[in-house]
């Protein structure tokens, strides 16, 4: 299955049509798969009596300035199928999980704060869709386990993958710990496994890949210079053409072999050694270290160097001269 990489345009629109479109834009020709933007509200999203939240005196009033207006979603979506790219958008309130659905997107997904809600990830799940869930704060294997069952109490057969994501924009290198994906592919062998990657750059997304991950999540903007809380640590337009070039390659650097040679070795593969001849040898002469040693080339029907020890004592059965290349015709 190839890698699906999702460009995660979020609230990078700033409430501007024009600049989502952009954004849209921008994910097709980087050949992302998809393109996904967030339905929340800021009647929803937080208590009305919160006090002053991560460095804002009024955070309801932020989340209305950042907030994607919903009529949008519809025009979106047509342009997204124009562009030949999957549109999504991470629901945040029972609203949006019933707009979204409408629309007809093909998955939701659920971000890694909403995923330590047993209440919310049960809204999202009875929608029946294909879940990709980001890990709670922690990503640790308790969280996993709890949204997974969450979703199974819903759906008995979910179609669910679980991203590695750390919680924190950006996130540090020292707190990527991408090895948690060897944990997570290794404790649930059935369920699918990604990166939603905060940190700075376009290194993570193929580490991960070449650690299992099948998805791969990145926030991306047209600017970083722009206004806005999440385009500081997102990537730019020209990151994440090479952030998909870069996964397309790990996934061809990863793959398995099935063959003693991979195809690209199938021509070098005469670069090997033989057994060849010291001196000159009449037929019936005994194979020894002394008159036998081992060079380049390997031929088609020549014995390989792999086999020396095991023909030393073997009798020739013809004349063989100086520097012979040691056929299975000849013992």
């Amino acid at each position: 299955m190839s890698v699906f990489i999702i460009a995660e345009a979020g609230a990078n629109h700033n409430r501007n049509y024009e600049q989502a479109i952009a954004l849209i834009d921008a994910a097709s020709e980087a050949m992302a798969d998809a393109v996904k933007f967030q339905t929340y509200s800021s009647d929803t999203l937080y208590s009305k009596n919160t006090p002053n939240f991560a460095g804002y005196e009024d955070i309801s009033k932020l989340i209305e300035d950042i907030e994607l207006p919903r009529e949008w979603q519809k025009d979106l979506k047509k342009y997204c199928d124009k562009k030949n790219i999957e549109f999504m958008s991470t629901p945040f309130d029972e609203q949006a999980i019933e707009e979204l659905c409408e629309l007809g997107i093909r998955r939701l997904k659920i971000a890694g704060f909403e995923s330590t809600d047993p209440r919310f990830v049960r809204a999202v799940a009875k929608s029946g869709l294909p879940l990709i869930i980001t890990s709670g704060i922690g990503s640790n294997i308790q969280a996993v386990e709890n949204i997974i069952s969450w979703v199974g109490e819903i759906n008995k057969n979910p179609d669910i993958t679980i991203l590695h994501g750390n919680n924190a924009y950006p996130t540090p290198f020292s707190d990527a710990t991408l090895n948690q994906i060897d944990k997570l592919v290794k404790t649930f062998p059935d369920t699918k496994i990604g990166l939603s990657d905060h940190t700075h750059g376009i290194l993570a997304p193929p580490l991960a890949v070449a650690k299992g991950a099948v998805v791969i999540e990145k926030h991306f903007t047209l600017s970083r210079r722009l206004p806005g809380p999440d385009h500081p640590f997102a990537i730019e337009p020209h990151e994440l053409k090479q952030m998909v070039v870069n996964i397309r390659l790990a996934e061809q650097m990863c793959g398995m072999r099935v063959e003693n040679f991979s195809e690209s070795e199938q021509k070098m593969k005469t670069a090997m050694r033989s057994c060849i001849t010291k001196k000159s040898l009449p037929a019936g002469s005994v194979l020894t270290e002394e008159n036998l040693t081992t060079k380049r080339p390997w031929l088609q029907d020549s014995i390989p160097a792999l086999e020396y020890y095991n023909v030393l004592g073997k009798k020739v059965l013809r004349d063989l001269e100086e520097d012979a290349i040691l056929t299975i015709q000849d013992i």
